[in-house]
């Protein structure tokens, strides 16, 4: 059984959702218990019955007057916990539950049962600093998060560079062993063949060498970078960049923030030059994947991030931030550009990838080579089952 949060479509959700086909695949029943699951929001696996999904407190607010969204999730994944534990008539060996710990004491009541934690990131980590009320609210929260992540059977993050946080944001759990479980992507989605054309999703044939950002619609993404490095790398050369990701009309974040993006947009005179796309279907992704140059992926500090390797397995070449996850991800040089978090430094990658085909055509040929190594379905169904069952 998994309890998950919130069943969208980001990358924790992709996780989620290819730890239970993973686990199907292995002759195991999975069951996911989230808090929420839109239809029109969400994973085709988790809709068309591959995966049975049950959804539990919904009616729970998400924020009260746009605060407390810690609290909420607290609270909305512990009445998942306690229905899965007391009211369901499942009765799972093991239970996977990721981003909120504070269910896991509770899941530990389940008789009989396994519980792993997923760390895609400690939550203390990403809250954002405040003042004296701001601490008050956090103390007892963040204590809550060091404490029931420590009852978990077994301890899984994402990559080495998310242990090492954790190593540092739970002092009192340096006890706990980790184990570094790398996300996977689809390697076969590059012998599936494309569906629709640029023109259907509403893209005119662009001028310039293209690159897509492709990133959910939030300010920790950073995706102003791109839109800067844009406007001074076609000071040289034609460019044009597609803007795609996870749009939620239900998130405020999203909404907002989508507006401060084409805006900005506006104000730098790269209106022409850039095209938003909300929510792209897995056909369109897949298209746009394949009709780019190469990807830019400017979140930094990213505790793993999944798109630069769905990029490399689709044989394209990388522009990311030289820290966190894609320090492990991409190889700097021979499957992309690893760049300082500036617009000058993002800019200088795009001329230089704008300008050499051949060497794009290169690095996405490695970086491919790089996926089915490291990041295969294979590894990682072989993988979760060993880190599940403890097997060595």
């Amino acid at each position: 059984c998994m309890v998950h949060l919130d069943l969208g479509v980001g990358g924790a959700e992709r996780l989620m959702v290819d730890a239970a086909l993973a686990l199907q695949s292995r002759g195991h029943p999975v069951h996911i218990v989230t808090t929420h699951h839109d239809p029109k929001h969400c994973f085709p696996e988790t809709l068309d019955g591959t995966l049975k999904v049950t959804t539990v407190g919904d009616w729970l607010p998400r924020s009260v007057l746009g605060r407390l969204y810690a609290l909420c999730s607290y609270l909305r994944m512990m009445l998942a916990a306690v229905y899965l534990v007391w009211f369901s008539d499942l009765q799972p060996n093991i239970i996977i539950c990721d981003q909120v710990s504070a269910c896991v004491p509770i899941l530990r009541m389940c008789r009989n049962a396994r519980v792993v934690f997923y760390c895609h990131f400690p939550d203390l980590m990403l809250s954002k600093p405040g003042g004296l009320l701001k601490r008050i609210y956090r103390w007892p929260i963040d204590a809550l998060e060091q404490w029931s992540t420590g009852c978990a059977h077994r301890v899984l993050v994402n990559s080495r560079f998310t242990g090492e946080v954790f190593r540092q944001a739970f002092p009192r759990l340096s006890h706990v062993p980790l184990r570094v479980l790398y996300p996977t992507a689809s390697l076969s989605s590059v012998e599936r063949p494309l569906e629709g054309t640029l023109e259907e999703l509403g893209i005119e044939k662009p001028q310039g060498a293209l690159f897509l950002s492709l990133n959910r619609f939030e300010r920790k993404k950073n995706l102003a970078l791109a839109l800067k490095a844009v406007e001074l790398a076609s000071r040289e050369v034609p460019v044009h960049l597609i803007m795609a990701g996870g749009y939620d009309p239900e998130c405020q974040e999203n909404v907002e923030h989508w507006d401060e993006l084409v805006s900005l947009a506006e104000q730098l005179s790269v209106g022409q030059r850039v095209t938003f796309v909300r929510s792209p279907s897995e056909q369109a992704k897949r298209l746009l994947l394949h009709t780019c140059r190469a990807v830019v992926y400017t979140p930094a500090n990213e505790h793993f991030g999944i798109v630069p390797v769905e990029a490399m397995c689709m044989r394209r070449a990388v522009v990311a931030c030289d820290s966190g996850g894609p320090t492990e991800t991409v190889l700097h040089g021979e499957t992309g550009l690893l760049c300082e978090p500036t617009p000058e430094a993002f800019a200088e990658a795009l001329v230089r990838l704008a300008r050499d085909r051949s060497l794009t055509q290169e690095m996405g040929e490695r970086g491919r080579e790089r996926a089915k190594t490291l990041f295969s379905w294979d590894r990682f169904v072989r993988e979760l089952h060993q880190a599940v069952f403890d097997e060595e």
